[in-house]
């Protein structure tokens, strides 16, 4: 069979710009975090955070689902044996309109902060002019809280 080059070239072409966005459709689904305490993991998400659950289809009693943002999910499985030390390079971030108000959040749960260099109860002034904090959740898993708009 003799296929003409043009032809050849046309379906090329076809061929990488169907990959191409299909590689530029990729977006973020969900993260899942392997806790100790899934009742402790699952009230702080929800009430420090302020995540809002999703129903989850497992129904196993050890699953908790969140919404983050518009198209993104926060998967908490339940079953590690020990909690772990996570490097603070490796953490989920969430932005809010004041950082100051949930400083003050964090302070009236008794929950330690520090900013990006480990000093306590401060944070950090990014060269962008966003400010940000860390802490860590119940399993040691860092948490990134900034105040940046978008």
């Amino acid at each position: 069979m003799n296929i003409p080059k043009k032809l050849i070239l046309l379906l090329l072409l076809f061929g990488l710009t169907k990959n191409h966005f299909l590689l530029a459709q990729s977006r973020i689904n969900h993260l899942a975090f392997y806790v100790v305490n899934l009742e402790q993991s699952g009230s702080f998400y929800k009430e420090v955070i302020g995540l809002d659950t999703l129903a989850e289809p497992f129904h196993d009693g050890k699953h908790a689902w969140f919404k983050m943002g518009a198209n993104a999910q926060l998967h908490i499985i339940s079953g590690a044996k020990v909690k772990l030390e996570h490097n603070k390079n490796t953490h989920i971030c969430f932005s809010v309109p004041s950082l100051t108000i949930f400083i003050e959040k964090l302070k009236n749960k008794n929950i330690a902060f520090e900013n990006w260099a480990g000093e306590r109860y401060t944070h950090t002034n990014r060269v962008d002019g966003v400010k940000q904090i860390y802490f860590k959740d119940p399993d040691g898993y860092w948490i990134e809280v900034n105040d940046a708009k978008e």
